[in-house]
């Protein structure tokens, strides 16, 4: 289990306006979703996204998010952590998904103004050249490399030798 933090006010804008909160009322079709409820769906789809395979995920929204599940990989439990972490309105995750074949964890970097993959490898590796690395390791939250933001935060793998 891991908690990580997050920019509030950067990322993916998912919800709504916190306005007065809808009644639940039954109609023909079913109930109406409550706002925690569409705000979990919402999540649930950003990491339906990913196209990672993760059993039994489970989402309670609380005063922070808190993620069930079970992965093969710590890569993708790491992009699943990220892919909720890196929407607005979210600024605590509380990992609790459960990895069949571990591996060593990438350490996460929050995306500076001014900031570059390029600068962020010549800052994390001491070469810029090394950027490709953090790309394919975010992706696909990452479509192109010049497509970062500030307040994003990036999965930085470990190199290997």
């Amino acid at each position: 289990m891991g908690l990580f933090s997050f920019i509030k006010n950067a990322g993916a804008k998912l919800f709504k306006k916190k306005e007065v909160a809808p009644a639940v009322e039954a109609t023909a079709s079913g109930p109406v979703m409550t706002e925690e409820e569409l705000e979990i769906a919402a999540l649930r789809g950003e990491v339906a996204k990913l196209g990672i395979n993760i059993n039994d995920l489970n989402i309670i929204m609380g005063k922070s998010v808190s993620i069930h599940g079970e992965t093969l990989t710590t890569a993708d439990r790491e992009k699943i952590i990220l892919a909720i972490g890196n929407v607005e309105g979210i600024c605590t995750v509380e990992d609790y998904i459960t990895v069949t074949n571990p591996e060593p964890e990438a350490t996460f970097y929050t995306v500076q103004k001014g900031d570059s993959l390029s600068l962020i490898a010549k800052s994390q590796y001491g070469d810029p050249m090394k950027y490709p690395l953090i790309f394919e390791a975010n992706k696909p939250m990452l479509s192109h490399p010049d497509k970062i933001y500030p307040g994003q935060s990036l999965r930085i793998p470990q190199l290997v030798a």
